[in-house]
């Protein structure tokens, strides 16, 4: 059994995730291990004193992950969309599938949908993500819809202020908003977003002040967003390192974890942001959200051929030739070399491929492992009916899985 941790204020050093590690001869051993997490964020420093006790049978040493268990069950499940555009398709057919994808996973009971900003890639049309939030909100009716998200430093915090207003002002109660930090493409697009590169990190500042924008004071503001105030539109922190674990905890926020393609600080990430959790007028405790890759289909064999098309897109993308999703393949091996399928293959290892039963057996370890208070799921199939069937098949599990969670 892990304890709960207790923060104490104390110097600056860098984060890191504690390992116990126990050596027991024979039986059962009870350990206890006490250390201290130091860190600092931006000027505020933190200690994360652990008391662990662990009951280790069996005669071998074990290496625990310290990670506080005493947290709720996942409460929902949505969905995670990049509009993708197959090859033989065009942008037209994205967008048109999206919406079509977000009528079924509102059938389906997705709680939200979340669209992502991308930027000069051949594959994805979600460029413009607040127009394509937009264009999937009017077609949906109950499903919230946003974000996932906007990359603000490509933004002025008013203008995403002012997008996202009129959102929740059209669709009130529906709309979501993610913030990353990355610019979302290669730096030269990214200059030609921004025209000017500015010095030194100002996301946590810009989110602060687009949060502002939203409240119900700033109408009394010199600068206001116009619509956006007293629309009070969730935001999110989104991230793939530990940097926005630490940015939304101490903002008191809800933190989304990209771990569908970056899945090697998801633990880390997750304990920092739960222990070092400050309650705010927006969140009293935190509200981990964990994204995880899908491909679900009637059969084994028929899921990793549809798979296949994201690991190729990836494989391309990964080796500087972004594309239009591929059709799948029956032989990956024959498309991408062995080094660069292992490298794919472990950045999307947060995901689940099969027919039912293994979908459920792979997410249900997922879910047992990290606790997420919610589950996002992904996955870009060529086929636009096999993507929504694939869709159909994972809510049905995770359907399951949340009835058994309560």
């Amino acid at each position: 059994m892990l304890i709960d941790a207790t923060p104490l204020q104390h110097k600056r050093t860098r984060n890191k995730v504690a390992l116990l590690r126990l050596a027991s001869a024979r039986g059962a051993v009870t350990g206890s291990y006490d250390r201290r997490l130091r860190y600092s964020i931006w000027g505020a420093k933190y200690t994360y004193r652990r008391a662990i006790f662990v009951d280790v049978k069996g005669g071998q040493d074990h290496n625990i992950l310290a990670i506080i268990i005493n947290r709720c069950k996942m409460q929902k499940y949505s969905l995670l969309d990049l509009s993708p555009i197959p090859e033989g398709g065009t942008p037209a057919d994205a967008l048109a599938n999206s919406a079509s994808l977000a009528l079924a996973a509102e059938k389906f009971g997705y709680h939200r949908y979340w669209l992502a900003e991308h930027h000069n890639m051949p594959g994805i049309a979600s460029a413009a993500t607040s127009v394509v939030i937009g264009h999937v909100a009017a077609a949906t009716k109950t499903i919230r819809v946003g974000a996932g998200g906007i990359m603000l430093p490509n933004h002025a915090p008013l203008v995403i202020a002012e997008q996202f207003g009129t959102l929740a002002t059209l669709y009130p109660g529906r709309i979501d908003l993610g913030l990353g930090r990355a610019p979302g493409t290669d730096m030269a697009t990214a200059r030609a977003l921004r025209r000017h590169m500015a010095n030194g990190d100002s996301f946590p500042q810009d989110v602060q002040e687009l949060m502002a924008y939203f409240s119900d004071a700033s109408d009394r503001k010199p600068v206001m967003a116009i619509p956006g105030v007293g629309t009070n539109v969730p935001v999110w922190i989104l991230g793939s390192s530990l940097y926005g674990a630490e940015l939304a905890a101490l903002l008191g926020l809800p933190y989304a974890f990209a771990s569908h393609f970056a899945p090697a600080m998801l633990a880390e990430a997750l304990y920092i942001y739960r222990n070092s959790f400050v309650p705010s007028e927006t969140l009293a405790k935190p509200y981990a959200l964990i994204c995880a890759g899908v491909c679900a289909a009637d059969t084994d064999e028929e899921a990793h051929y549809l798979r296949s098309s994201q690991l190729l897109a990836f494989a391309r993308l990964r080796t500087g030739n972004p594309s239009k999703l591929p059709y799948p393949v029956e032989d990956v091996l024959s498309e991408i070399p062995p080094h660069v399928l292992s490298q794919v293959e472990s950045a999307m290892s947060c995901s689940a491929t099969g027919a039912r039963d293994n979908i459920k057996k792979q997410l249900k370890a997922l879910i047992d492992q990290h606790k997420p208070d919610e589950l996002m799921v992904t996955g870009m199939i060529h086929n636009h009916k096999a993507r929504v069937r694939s869709f159909e098949i994972t809510s049905d599990v995770l359907k399951e899985l949340s009835v058994a969670a309560h």
